[in-house]
Order: C-alpha cells, then structure tokens, then sequence
C-alpha cells in the first residue's frame, strides 16, 4: 500500500510538471504569457479541470514559497540605501493609491449588497495586487530596473507590509462572542512576538548571515551553500510567521540585509532555480482553485464583482498616478497592470472566515473574484498593448537640424558614435551629430552633448544637416538597413564628403563597399584581436609573436575580403577553413580608395 502511495504522490508531480511544460510555450508562443498559461494549466489539471487533485489549497500552501523566495531576489537587489530612497513612493504613493482604491471599492461592495464589515474586507482584498503576477510580467517586459517598474515594486512592497495591520483589524473586528477574558491581553501579547520577531530577524542579519556564509565560503562545498541559502529564505520566512507576519516579508528584508553581502550574487544562483519552479506551482495553484461549480451558481455576481472592482481598481490608480505627475501612458500601464487582487487576499478571507465575519459562501465567492481577476490581467495587458493606439513622439526639447554647418556629419549618436565624437572633439573638430533616439538625445544633453533629432535616410534632413558642406561624414547608426541606404543617399547626392560607416558583418561590409563608402569598419574586431593577442600573451606567448600571430590574421581576412568583393561571398572562406593555407593576394577593382578594415571575428559560415 504504501509502493502504491507513493506512486500515486509521483503521478501528481509528473502531471504538475507536464502541465507546466505543455501549456506554458504554447501562451508564450501565441503572445499570451506564461502567467495565463500555468493559470490554465491549473484549472485544466485542478479538481474541476480533469481531477487530477482534489485539494488545491495544500498546493497553495507549499506553492507560496515561491513567491517567498520571488521577494528575497527582490530584496538582493534593495541595497538599503536604494530602498531609503524609495520611501516617497513606498509610503507616498502607495499610502494614496490603497485609501482611494479601499474607499472606492468599499462602496462598490456597500452596492452590490454586502453588509459594510463585508464590503470592507472584500475591498482590502481586492486592493492587495498580485505581486506574483506584476512582478513576473515586470521581469518579462524587462521592466523591473526601469523608473516605472521602480515605482510599482514601490506599491507592492507597502501593500504587502500592509497585511500585517489589516489581520490585526480583522482580529479587532471579531464577534464579542469569540474573544474570552484574555482577548486584550492575547492581542497585546501577539503583538510582543510580532515585533520580537521582526527584531530577531534584524540582529540574525546584521550580526550572523555574513560570519555564517565566510564559513561555509571556507569550507568550499558548494552543495552547503545552496543549503544556506534555502536556509536563510525559510528560516527569515518561518520565523515572521510565528510573529503572526508575512513569509514573504521576512524573506524579503532578509534579502535586504544581504543585499550589500560579497555573497549576494552567489545566493541569487543557488535560489534562483528554486524560485522558478515554487512561482511556476503557484500559478499552477491558483488556477486550481478556481472553483468552477460556485462560479455557475452565482456567477452573475461574480462576474459583475470582477468586472466593476477591475475598473473601479484600474480608474483610482491611474487617478492617482496622473495626480502624482506620471504621464498618461505609464498611468495606463500601471492601472492595468495593477488591476487585480492577489494572493495575500486568501490569507485575509482565510482570517476574517475563521473571525465569523464572513460565511463559506460569500468567502467563494470573494475567492472566485480575486483569481478570476488574476487570470484576466494577462489578457488585459495583451488588449492594452494591442488596442491602444501609438503614443505620438514627443520632441519636447529636442532640437531639428536646419542649416547645421560643421566639418563632420555624424548620424547615430549610440556607443559607437559617442566613441567616434571623442577622438573628434578632442582635436576641435566641429561636429554635428543626429540620432533618432529620443531618449538618447536626452540623455546626451544631461552630459553636455547637443545632439538634433533627424532621420539620416531622408535627404531633406541631410542638407539641413550640413551633409552638402561636410568634409566627411560617419554613419554610426544600430540599424544594418538603415546605414546601407544611407550610404546610396549620400554617396549619390554629396560626393564631395568622406563617407565613413560602420558595418555590422561581412556581408553588411560587402554591401556598404559596394554602395561607395570610402572607409567601413566592421563593429567587433579590433576589440576581439586586443582579447585574442590578450590571452595569448597571458599563455606566456611572447609579445612580439603574439602580435604577428595577430597581423596574420588581419592579413588572411583582408585578403578573404578583397576576394568576396571580386568574386561574390564565399569565394575566399572555402580557400581559408577547407586548408587553412596562406591564400594569394587577389588585387580586386572597387571604387577608387575604398579600404576595408577591422574586419570581425568570424564564424565557420563566415558571416561575422
């Protein structure tokens, strides 16, 4: 019996895993994401799904270490001093974004007929945002470093702080009848372990995390470090537990103190796996417990709940974000993306059913709402993203050329151009420099450069550039296409300049030769022979052999490259990588005083 026990333990991992791996690459590859796909996958394999588990909650339970270990990674990253400096949009913006969505919401409830203590608790619920959820489609848009991304990891931090008062009220809030004599006493005396708690977890991180890991350092066992790691995630989160707080808090300002530790990266590596798969279940669970019979039998309050919260949540914070100076985009980003309730409102029902202030069927139902909500955001996002027209380019400081007159015409403004414009300015040489990235000029002007707003495949913007008066001209720009039809544009229209450009590949160095640059250099080259001739040199090769070791290779390419140019690419890669033989120099007939030089480090096909 027990064989057949724990065999049938090993199908459900089986089935949890396989559900995870179908399902999650086929929403990714439709657009959907891979949030909508584990919700999926959960409510296909859940108990109102296939059957496959009756009981989505005990997964729940173990699912939610992943979003433990989700805030210890996020607090690695808040070094304490960047987290002071957050303290306006932790307590400013994220005080004035729970009052107005709690008032709102309330009265939402107060409409659809819940008593007020009701309509409360399902308010605060509902304002509690997924921080799974926001914080994986921040990750996968990129968006977690950026000032936005900042700002709602700013709100998730305090609205995740802000369970720990709101089980105190819902404990304040009980019947009469449930509290003995000792009630006032027993909330003061949770209180004192609240905060013993929270002590016991600041003095373990300043005073014991770091000596423990040096030891283990010492020791060189890596497995033991792992170990740790786990280790210091649910220990910080077990013991706010017995506080009466949040896991994901105490992983969280674990995290935090260890954020200025030499170990920090190592224990990004050992927990990082571990994180991925525990967030991944704990989608999986919350799609599972979606319960599909109390939806059928009050569904249209259900429905209407999840729809009138989403808009009364989404229309309070873009409200708030306009009024705290955010621009109309990232407000409307932030609405939807915010929208939803999230996981800590399971806690909060959990706690106000077990208080009597709610029954079994209104807390389904507050249940329902909250992962119904869950499950839509991703698609919400999607329709956002899709249906929302293009934001029109703001110049708002940003300057177009008209009548530019310097010596040199330098279009892209990115690392290889500001690279460029350093050796010309300082030699004095006037430069004026356009680029299409707005950001970038903006950057630019912060550090002194004054760079105009212009588009270097229209002629208009080339003459007034100054391209017809230039010496020369240096095509810099991160776009392969771009830069060849550039260099036609200028060739043809302004022969007296030098015509410079940098090439991306072989093949990209082939068509800007062909469309007449006087000089083309491939990106990557001169970096990786300084690397090669490097690391021969740290082999103990001599330096001077180690130098013509380099100039033979400078030798072959060119050689290689010269034959291309005469007879079509290819012609001379099969000479190099078919016998690796000293190849004959072919003397091609470009255009006069074209050079090809840096050329790239290549690949067998010879594309680089």
């Amino acid at each position: 019996m027990a064989v057949e026990a724990q065999g049938s333990e090993l199908v459900k991992v089986v089935v949890l895993l396989a559900a995870g791996v179908i399902a999650v690459p086929i929403f990714k590859r439709i657009g959907l994401g891979s949030v909508l796909g584990y919700l999926a996958a959960g409510l296909a394999i859940g108990p109102f799904g296939l059957g496959f588990f009756a009981d989505s909650q005990a997964i729940l339970h173990v699912a939610e270490l992943g979003v433990v270990m989700f805030l210890f990674l996020i607090g690695l990253e808040m070094r304490p001093s960047h987290l002071w400096s957050l303290r306006r949009e932790i307590f400013g913006l994220g005080t004035a974004q729970i009052l107005l969505c709690s008032a709102a919401m309330t009265g939402v409830g107060l409409l659809f007929g819940f008593p007020p203590v009701v309509a409360f608790i399902g308010a605060m619920g509902f304002v509690l945002t997924s921080t799974a959820i926001v914080m994986q489609i921040l990750g996968e848009r990129g968006d977690l470093a950026l000032p936005r991304g900042q700002r709602i990891v700013s709100i998730l931090l305090f609205e995740d702080l802000l369970i720990v008062p709101l089980l105190a009220l819902v404990a304040l809030m009980a019947p009469a009848e449930l509290a003995g004599d000792g009630a006032a006493r027993s909330r003061w005396l949770d209180i004192g372990i609240a905060l013993a708690s929270l002590a016991a977890l600041l003095a373990a991180g300043i005073w014991l995390l770091n000596p423990l890991f040096r030891v283990l350092a010492a020791a060189k066992a890596r497995e033991v470090m792992t170990a740790a790691a786990l280790l210091v995630v649910l220990g910080a989160a077990l013991l706010m537990q017995v506080g009466g707080l949040s896991m994901a808090m105490g992983a969280f300002l674990a995290g935090v103190l260890l954020s200025e530790s030499t170990f920090r990266h190592q224990l990004e590596a050992d927990v990082e796996p571990f994180r991925g798969i525990l967030l991944g279940l704990f989608f999986l669970s919350v799609g599972m417990s979606l319960d599909l019979t109390v939806v059928a039998a009050n569904w249209p309050l259900i429905v209407g709940g999840v729809v009138a919260l989403m808009i009364v949540k989404a229309v309070c914070i873009y409200i708030v974000a306009r009024l705290l100076k955010a621009c109309h985009t990232e407000a409307l980003d932030r609405a939807v993306l915010m929208a939803q309730g999230g996981e800590f409102a399971f806690v909060l029902f959990s706690a106000a059913a077990s208080a009597r202030l709610i029954d079994a069927t209104v807390g389904a139902n507050l249940t329902a709402i909250v992962v119904l909500s869950m499950a839509l955001t991703p698609i919400a996002i999607i329709a956002l993203r899709r249906l929302a027209p293009k934001t029109a380019l703001s110049l708002e400081g940003i300057d177009e050329p008209n009548g530019l007159g310097g010596s040199v015409l330098l279009i892209g403004f990115g690392r290889f151009g500001q690279v460029v414009c350093q050796s010309l300015l300082a030699r004095g040489v006037e430069v004026s420099i356009i680029d299409t990235d707005v950001e970038m000029i903006q950057s630019a002007q912060t550090f002194g450069f004054k760079v105009y707003y212009g588009d270097g495949t229209r002629l208009d913007v080339l003459h007034a550039s100054g391209a017809d008066t230039a010496q020369l001209i240096a095509i810099c720009i991160d776009d392969r296409a771009a830069a060849t039809v550039t260099a036609q544009l200028i060739r043809h229209e302004f022969p007296q300049a030098r015509l410079l450009a940098r090439s991306f590949d072989r093949e990209h160095a082939l068509e800007l030769v062909h469309a007449g640059v006087d000089l083309q250099v491939r990106e990557t080259f001169e970096s990786a022979m300084r690397f090669g001739e490097a690391a021969l040199v740290e082999l103990g090769v001599p330096q001077d052999e180690a130098a013509e070791v380099v100039a033979e290779i400078r030798h072959r390419d060119a050689e290689r490259f010269e034959l291309e140019l005469v007879g079509g690419v290819g012609a001379g890669v099969s000479l190099l990588y078919g016998n690796m033989q000293q190849t004959p120099l072919v003397t091609p007939k470009p255009r006069a005083g074209a050079k090809a030089v840096e050329p790239a480090v290549e690949d067998a096909a010879g594309s680089a």
